[in-house]
C-alpha cells in the first residue's frame, strides 16, 4: 500500500489525500457526484483498495469484477496521473496514465457510466478508446 501521507491527492484535485479521497474510500464521506466517485476510484487503484472498488461497482455488474483481478491490475501497474476529459451528471471521460508491469507507459482512456441509487454513486460500466 502506498503512503497515505502523500501531500497531494492522487486524483488531481490539488487537496491532500486525507482531505480528498481518503475519507470517501474509508466510508467517512460519500462521493457527492459521479466525478468525485470516479476520482476516488482512481485513488483506490493507486492505493490498492480493492474492497472499495468492488463496493462502488453497481450490484448488477459486480459479478464481472473479481476482487483478485482488480487487486492484481491495481498492484501490477504504477499509476502516474489522472486526466479528466469531460464530465456530465452520469458520465466521466478520463485518461489514466500508468506504467504497466513491463514499465511501458500506457493510457487507459474510458468513458465511464455511473448511477445514483439510494444516495450513493456507483460505477456501472465503461466504453474504452
Amino acid at each position: 500500500m502506498l503512503n497515505s501521507n502523500q501531500n497531494t491527492c492522487f486524483c488531481g484535485l490539488g487537496k491532500s489525500y486525507q482531505e480528498c479521497c481518503e475519507p470517501i474510500i474509508n466510508g467517512i464521506q460519500k462521493a457527492t457526484t459521479a466525478e468525485l466517485l470516479m476520482r476516488s476510484r482512481y485513488s483506490a487503484y493507486v492505493t490498492h483498495q480493492a474492497d472499495y472498488l468492488v463496493a462502488t461497482t453497481h450490484v448488477s455488474k459486480r459479478s464481472s469484477h473479481s476482487k483478485s483481478e482488480i487487486l492484481n491490475w491495481a498492484t501490477s501497474n504504477k499509476w502516474l496521473q489522472l486526466e479528466i476529459i469531460y464530465v456530465t451528471e452520469y458520465t466521466v471521460e478520463f485518461k489514466a496514465y500508468f506504467l504497466d508491469s513491463k514499465r511501458q507507459q500506457q493510457i487507459h482512456h474510458e468513458l465511464s457510466s455511473f448511477k445514483l441509487e439510494n444516495g450513493n454513486w456507483y460505477y456501472v460500466d465503461g466504453e474504452f478508446f
